[in-house]
C-alpha cells in the first residue's frame, strides 16, 4: 500500500508540471496569437508608411532634379546670350573704332596751307581789282584784295575771303601729297553777318576735278551746288576715281547774282592719302 502511494505520487509530481504547461499554454496561446497579430499589422503599416514616404521622396528628388535641369540649360543659354552679347559688343566697339578712324581719315583736311597745301597760281583764276568801283573799295576798306591762298586757311570771318574775278572761274589747289579724295568743303559766310547784308558773291554750281599734274591728265569728280540757304559750310561727296591726285581743280560755273566777282572763303579737300606702293 505504502509502495502504491508512493508511485501515485511520483506520478502525480511527474503529471503536474505537464499539465500546468498546457493550462499556461492554452491561456498563453491566444494573447500570443493576438499580440503577433498587432504587431504583424503595426510591421504593415510602417512598411506602407515607409513606401509611401520614399515615393513621396523620390518624386521630390525627380521633380528638383528636373527643376535643375531646366535651371542648368536656361544657365547654359544665358551664358551663351551673354558670350554673344560681348562678341556683338566688341563688334560694334571695332566697327564704331573702324568708322571713326575712317570718318577723321575722310574729313581730313589736305588743303591746309600749314600743312603744304599751295595754289597753283598758273592754272587759277585771276584775283578780282576792284580799284575802278568805288563801291568795291569802300567795301574792302581800301585794302588790297586778298590772295588766292586765303581759301587754304582756316580764318573765315567777314571779308577774308578770296574774291575770283567775274561770275566764273577756277582755282587749282596742289596737295602735300598724293590723296584719294573723297570729298571737297566748301564754307561761305551766312548773310546776317556779310558786311554787303548779301551772299550773292557766293558760289552757286561747282565742278570739281582729280588732276594728274605729271600727266597733265584731268578726272571728273564730281559736280554739285552751293546751297546759301543751308550751312555755312557744306560738304559734298566725289566719286571714287580708284587713283590718287596730286592737285585738285574747283571750277566755279556760276555764282549766287553777283556778276562782278565771286568771293570764295575756305575750301577742304578730304581723302586718305595714297600708299607708298601706289605712288609709282
Amino acid at each position: 500500500m505504502a509502495v502504491h502511494k508512493k508511485r501515485c505520487l511520483k506520478f502525480i509530481v511527474f503529471l503536474l508540471p505537464m499539465v500546468l504547461a498546457g493550462v499556461y499554454c492554452g491561456t498563453s496561446l491566444p494573447v500570443w496569437t493576438t499580440q503577433a497579430k498587432a504587431q504583424r499589422e503595426d510591421l504593415t503599416w510602417a512598411s506602407a508608411a515607409e513606401t509611401k514616404m520614399l515615393r513621396n521622396l523620390h518624386t521630390f528628388l525627380t521633380e528638383q532634379t528636373q527643376k535643375l535641369q531646366l535651371l542648368l540649360e536656361e544657365v547654359a543659354q544665358l551664358g551663351a546670350e551673354i558670350s554673344s552679347l560681348k562678341k556683338e559688343r566688341q563688334e560694334m566697339n571695332q566697327a564704331a573704332l573702324e568708322l571713326a578712324s575712317e570718318v577723321y581719315v575722310g574729313r581730313s583736311d589736305w588743303a591746309l596751307k600749314s600743312s603744304g597745301a599751295t595754289i597753283d597760281m598758273q592754272r587759277t583764276s585771276k584775283t578780282y581789282d576792284c580799284k575802278e568801283n568805288w563801291v568795291c573799295r569802300v567795301l574792302w576798306f581800301f585794302r588790297a584784295p586778298n590772295p588766292p591762298d586765303t581759301i587754304l586757311q582756316p580764318d573765315v570771318s567777314p571779308e577774308n575771303c578770296w574774291p575770283l574775278q567775274g561770275h566764273q572761274g577756277q582755282v587749282v589747289i596742289r596737295l602735300p601729297a598724293r590723296v584719294h579724295l573723297t570729298a571737297v568743303s566748301v564754307q561761305h559766310i551766312y548773310k546776317e553777318v556779310s558786311p554787303s547784308g548779301t551772299v550773292i558773291s557766293a558760289p552757286r554750281d561747282i565742278t570739281v576735278f582729280g588732276v594728274d599734274a605729271d600727266r597733265e591728265e584731268e578726272t571728273l569728280l564730281g559736280t554739285f551746288m552751293y546751297n546759301v540757304a543751308k550751312e555755312a559750310i557744306q560738304t559734298f561727296p566725289l566719286k571714287d576715281a580708284h587713283r590718287a591726285f596730286s592737285h585738285i581743280k574747283l571750277i566755279v560755273k556760276s555764282n549766287w547774282g553777283n556778276r562782278a566777282y565771286t568771293c570764295i572763303y575756305r575750301v577742304q579737300v578730304h581723302g586718305k592719302m595714297a600708299k607708298p606702293e601706289s605712288l609709282n
